[in-house]
């Protein structure tokens, strides 16, 4: 059974999708494509990833803890895997997050598989920048990239 919610946020509308007992989707914007299938529903689940995110914009949670389940490629899902451990309120290059991986030079595809990311902001994608401090490459839009990086108070005003 797929589910889905919608959330306002200050960013815009959030629509969450589970399917089986886990969190596959998040989509910022007013009109996401869903899974076939899905319904709108209130299920456990889909009210607590609506409680984490509220606590996270109200700068109260730092860390997700909510059953995920992206697909993707397996090199796809040991680069979000990888994003998982960059702490709130940090960044990472893509490099780093290459190395972190095993593929040094590989930093083109980790840029690739964060733009493929279906589950933004609890897979955090946003915390991954360019080697040169500047905000480069996310699929919402640099602006929504900044706003959550600000959120988490780092000083992005100048690398925008």
């Amino acid at each position: 059974m797929i589910s889905y919610c919608r959330f306002s946020a200050p960013l815009g509308r959030i629509t969450i999708v589970q399917e089986g007992d886990a969190i596959t989707h998040l989509h910022i914007g007013e009109a996401p494509v869903l899974p076939a299938g899905a319904e709108q529903r209130d299920t456990p689940l889909l009210q607590e990833a609506c409680r984490q995110l509220s606590e996270y914009f109200a700068k109260t949670r730092q860390t997700f803890s909510l059953p995920l389940n992206p697909a993707g490629t397996e090199f796809q899902k040991k680069a979000w895997g990888a994003l998982c451990t960059i702490p709130y309120g940090q960044t990472r290059t893509y490099k780093d997050m290459a190395e972190a991986i095993g593929c040094p030079k590989g930093f083109r595809a980790v840029g690739l598989a964060n733009n493929k990311n279906p589950i933004a902001i609890l897979i955090p994608c946003h915390r991954v920048i360019g080697a040169n401090g500047k905000l480069v490459g996310y699929a919402g839009g640099l602006h929504l990239k900044k706003f959550l990086l600000e959120l988490e108070g780092v000083p992005v005003a100048d690398k925008a």
